[in-house]
């Protein structure tokens, strides 16, 4: 454990890393994901620092910490499918649709077999409409949905498509269950255990969530926000850091020179044959994908009409 006397020095050293890149936290519960993020940027000494999909105060789990210039990966990492783990206390609703809310109605859950319970599951299964909570970060009305509802003002969310994956019910032990979910992003668990909650007839809110995946990082890859600290007081940096280039795993990437390098960085929006020439397999029609110089991340290029539109470019 890092003491407080060693901070100043934490702080002097920490000064002069300036690094851009992701870290990924494994979040607490309890904290609010901003003021995790806080912590990191104090931490890190970052100018800039950012998250990658929210976490609410109650859940914990995976929690992408963009800093510098990797929050300009936000719109690619925020994309990816999420997997958690979560359990629903059946036969109450909250307004809140968690734990942390007050009940609005309390329902006898009788006699549910397990089997009831995972056919009702996959009622939810692939693109499904979605309302989301009124107690949530979404704007409506100019402000956060959820100042409007603590101040007692009516929110009406329209509903959206969002994506489910998979839903396994992990245990039956009522009025608890226990299930696993993988799904798009944007997706609200707290929403979804709700809609099952009234799909079996009994109403339900969601009592434990935590995250385990977001894209392809998963929880126990994570650090804690202690952890962070005192790898980066023993000055362990690149085990805390994931640069630019690795935290896009997946996307496609293509080696180009210096020379053109330089000239994207300027705006150029290279064709084809300039990507292409220098690459043994051209890459995928439509994808997004990143082009490099050795591990150094250029810029994240989205195929158009004339070539190649730049997304985001990083100096």
């Amino acid at each position: 454990m890092i003491l407080a006397a060693d901070y100043q020095h934490l702080s002097t050293h920490i000064a002069m890393i300036q690094k851009d890149g992701i870290i990924i936290v494994d979040k607490d519960s309890g904290p609010s994901s901003f003021k995790v993020v806080e912590t990191i940027k104090g931490l890190t000494k970052a100018k800039k620092a950012g998250h990658a999909g929210t976490l609410d105060p109650f859940a914990s789990g995976v929690l992408v910490i963009l800093l510098n210039q990797g929050t300009k990966l936000s719109s690619f990492l925020m994309s990816q499918d999420k997997v958690y783990r979560a359990a629903l206390r059946l036969g109450i609703e909250t307004d809140t649709q968690d734990l942390t809310g007050q009940i609005i109605k309390i329902r006898h859950t009788g006699v549910l077999p397990e089997d009831s319970i995972k056919e009702k599951t996959q009622q939810f299964v692939g693109t499904i409409k979605q309302v989301p909570p009124v107690f949530s970060a979404l704007h409506h009305r100019g402000r956060r949905a959820y100042e409007l509802a603590r101040s007692g003002v009516a929110v009406d969310l329209q509903e959206r498509e969002v994506r489910i994956e998979y839903i396994n019910v992990l245990r039956v032990d009522l009025p608890t269950v226990w299930i696993e979910v993988c799904c798009s992003s944007g997706t609200y668990i707290r929403a979804l255990a709700a809609d099952l909650g009234r799909s079996l007839g009994t109403g339900a809110h969601l009592t434990f969530l935590r995250r385990l995946q977001s894209g392809p990082f998963h929880v126990d890859d994570a650090l804690t926000a202690t952890q962070v600290s005192e790898y980066l007081f023993n000055n362990r940096v690149d085990d805390v850091v994931i640069p630019l280039k690795q935290a896009l795993k997946g996307m496609m990437e293509v080696e180009i020179s210096d020379a053109l390098a330089r000239k994207i960085r300027s705006g150029h929006k290279p064709n084809k044959e300039e990507l292409c020439g220098q690459n043994p397999s051209p890459p995928n029609s439509g994808d997004p994908l990143k082009a490099v110089v050795g591990e150094e991340l250029v810029a994240v290029l989205e195929e158009d009409s004339g070539g190649y539109d730049i997304k985001r470019v990083f100096t």
